[in-house]
């Protein structure tokens, strides 16, 4: 069912990206509700209404559902029940089917893995043996993960050696993690697709990822140095997941390119970091994309404006550069309104067109 401009679209989580997701809909004519439990909500200041509640609070979420004509959410650790109890209620999109998945990395792997993807090593851990026993067999180094609420680098430790492996394992709680092998890569690239109502699909350039510390440092577009071949392989295996679950939205899958083909690394039913450039540099951002498939309006063009685009994430305290950045007249500068600059934390993006050709490397 399409849901017209006028209508309200809710929002759980209210960081930024639902502050970006708030923008792109107030042009199309729609009004955003945010619902969410933190005291800073970044994108309740571009809202019309926000509702400061607990996700488990269903009086509250049964009102917020009230004013709504479509529900979405800005992040994947909304608890799957919340969205399970709305979909009740109202349209939500996407389902939580993704949530399911998408939290918890053994299910997503398993996931993948049905659908004929490839992912690194890994085994379930809920105890010291079984991990020393997967190290046995994954080998060393390894990456021990907790299976839910890890992001940007949070929630996992690398193992070097096996002397390190009970450490890593009371950081993490000792219970609900997983082991991953390592897997040698050239590159990480992520896939952006969005598929309406109707299971039209629209596909994004695919963006060359760089990280720091686990958090996204740049996005490139092009993805040079990405084979043609892995770029089709990890663009069907992201069409079979938007497929199978009957997504709606904005899905972003990130990749490891290796010498044997694309590696699935994880997912996030949402919009994505790697797809800020999208803002200045697509026809159609992942924003308004997004507002445009859960409200089941056609998709728009995703052609790149630029023949180079870089976005980079701006974390921590960058005060110093602004001013630059603002004389730039290749950059775009995005400050998402939060009041402290801790180390790590992502306070805004900045990015920049090239009308020069694109890098051939």
């Amino acid at each position: 069912m399409m849901v017209l401009p006028g209508a309200t679209i809710g929002i759980l989580g209210g960081g930024q990206l639902g502050r970006m997701l708030a923008l792109a809909a107030a042009p199309l004519g729609y009004r955003v509700h945010v619902y969410a439990p933190e005291t800073e909500l970044v994108a309740a200041e571009v809202a019309a209404q926000c509702t400061r509640a607990a996700y488990e609070d269903r009086e509250s979420l049964a009102a917020f559902a009230s004013t709504c004509d479509v529900i979405t959410y800005e992040f994947e650790n909304v608890p799957s029940e919340t969205v399970a109890f709305l979909e009740t209620l109202k349209p939500v999109r996407p389902g939580h089917e993704a949530l399911d998945v998408a939290q918890d990395r053994l299910a997503e792997k398993r996931f993948v893995e049905a659908l004929g993807g490839r992912t690194a090593p890994y085994r379930a851990i809920e105890s010291a043996a079984q991990l020393d026993a997967a190290l046995e067999q994954l080998g060393l180094p390894a990456i021990l993960k907790t299976r839910r609420f890890g992001y940007d680098g949070k929630g996992q430790v690398r193992i070097d050696r096996p002397d390190e492996a009970a450490a890593a394992f009371a950081e993490l709680g000792g219970t609900g993690l997983i082991l991953e092998g390592f897997v040698r890569f050239q590159a990480e690239f992520s896939v952006i697709v969005a598929r309406g109502i109707d299971g039209h699909e629209a596909h994004y350039p695919v963006c060359l990822n760089r990280h720091a510390g686990g958090i996204l440092a740049r996005t490139d577009i092009p993805a040079a140095g990405i084979p043609d071949a892995d770029v089709d392989a990890a663009t069907a295996l992201v069409v079979q997941v938007a497929d199978r679950l009957g997504y709606v939205g904005v899905l972003t899958c990130e990749f490891f390119a290796t010498d044997d083909g694309p590696v699935f690394n994880e997912m996030a039913p949402r919009v994505h970091n790697s797809g800020h450039w999208t803002i200045e540099g697509a026809r159609t951002s992942q924003f308004e994309q997004h507002v445009r498939a859960v409200c089941g309006l056609p998709l728009g063009p995703v052609t790149p404006t630029a023949p180079r685009i870089v976005m980079r994430n701006l974390l921590g305290d960058t005060r110093a550069e602004w001013p630059d950045l603002l004389a730039d007249p290749t950059a775009h500068l995005h400050l998402y309104g939060k009041s402290e600059a801790v180390p790590g934390r992502k306070m805004g993006h900045v990015t920049f067109l090239s009308m020069a050709p694109p890098f051939k490397s």
